[in-house]
């Protein structure tokens, strides 16, 4: 696996170096200490993954991975000291296109620390990088008659997500009879930022989905695990580690057949930008059952991965650009 480097500090060149010596399937493409040498070797040498110093010196670097993904499509984790303080500026930049986020990893008292969850981070990016098209485990979920008058949006999203669900939402009234519910593929310490975040642009309250509650019209929830979010046979939702064989986490496509399963109503689902393939089975699952289906467009998606899926399946019923998709759900509401 070829990887290069964007980082302004030799000595945290090392340590990244260092990290990565033990992972036998790691390859240094090359090395970049500012922004015009990282754009010259991008366009020459494209990685299967680049590591990213999000604080740059002398560039910002969510300015950067636009720049970066613009030129090369390429896949890129997001490197940061301060995670906590910077994710505003993180999830600018996974709206530009970055896959993930980790903390660098860093030496104390001659320890290296933060190795193995970087490790772990490229091992699931390799993952959906070079993604295989197996056949998704299916959660078996009782199928119960359910009576409930709210209004179901389901919304899955991955590479891109942050900026067009913010996109989106912007343009939903205070007052819209519906619950939301995303499934954003997001680390679990990054999911309460990206509902702080995401408040910024929304007229609806915006909550984490808490397990044993049933969604309710007017709110917007996002899954908050590592685990897959599902809604459980009372309508409730319920979060679950398996299928752990499953790179995708949350996995769209377990939340929307779930819904399919146990939602006794049809409702509205959107398949928005990302990487791979996850969601646009369960999306035609859905379309199967009477929901009106939604996929982004391919002009206006950060990577035409899986709503590109969607529509060679016909999972949706609509393909529409982002800034469209919220008046195409307000008219089905």
């Amino acid at each position: 696996m070829k990887i290069s480097i964007i980082n302004d500090n030799k000595d945290e060149i090392e340590i990244l170096i260092k990290s990565l010596s033990d992972f036998d399937e790691f390859e240094l493409s090359w090395i970049a200490l500012d922004s015009e040498t990282a754009i010259n070797q991008i366009s020459q040498n494209k990685p299967d993954l680049l590591l990213l110093k999000l604080n740059l010196k002398f560039v910002d670097g969510a300015i950067l991975t636009k720049i970066l993904f613009d030129i090369s499509n390429v896949a890129i984790l997001l490197l940061s000291k301060f995670i906590d303080g910077n994710q505003s500026k993180i999830f600018e930049a996974m709206g530009n296109g970055a896959l993930d986020v980790v903390e660098s990893p860093y030496l104390s008292n001659n320890i290296l620390v933060g190795r193995d969850e970087l490790i772990k981070k490229i091992k699931i990016l390799k993952k959906l990088i070079k993604f295989n098209d197996k056949e998704n485990n299916k959660t078996k979920i009782q199928n119960l008659k359910i009576n409930n008058n709210t209004k179901i949006v389901a919304i899955g999203s991955s590479t891109g997500g942050p900026k067009a669900l913010a996109s989106l939402f912007s343009k939903i009234p205070a007052n819209t009879k519906a619950a939301f519910i995303i499934i954003q593929h997001v680390d679990a310490q990054f999911a309460f930022g990206l509902a702080d975040w995401l408040q910024n642009y929304s007229n609806l309250p915006i909550h984490i989905a808490k397990s044993n509650t049933c969604p309710e019209n007017g709110n917007i929830y996002i899954a908050s695990t590592n685990d897959h979010l599902y809604l459980n046979e009372f309508a409730k939702f319920e979060y679950s580690s398996k299928p752990i064989e499953l790179h995708f986490r949350p996995s769209i496509d377990i939340f929307f057949e779930s819904l399919s399963k146990n939602w006794k109503n049809s409702g509205i689902a959107v398949l928005l930008t990302g990487m791979g393939y996850d969601g646009a089975k369960g999306l035609l699952e859905l379309k199967n059952k009477g929901w009106h289906t939604i996929a982004q467009d391919e002009f206006s998606s950060v990577v035409y991965g899986m709503p590109k899926v969607a529509k060679e399946l016909n999972a949706a019923c609509e393909i529409l650009p982002i800034t469209q998709i919220a008046l195409a759900i307000l008219n089905k509401i």
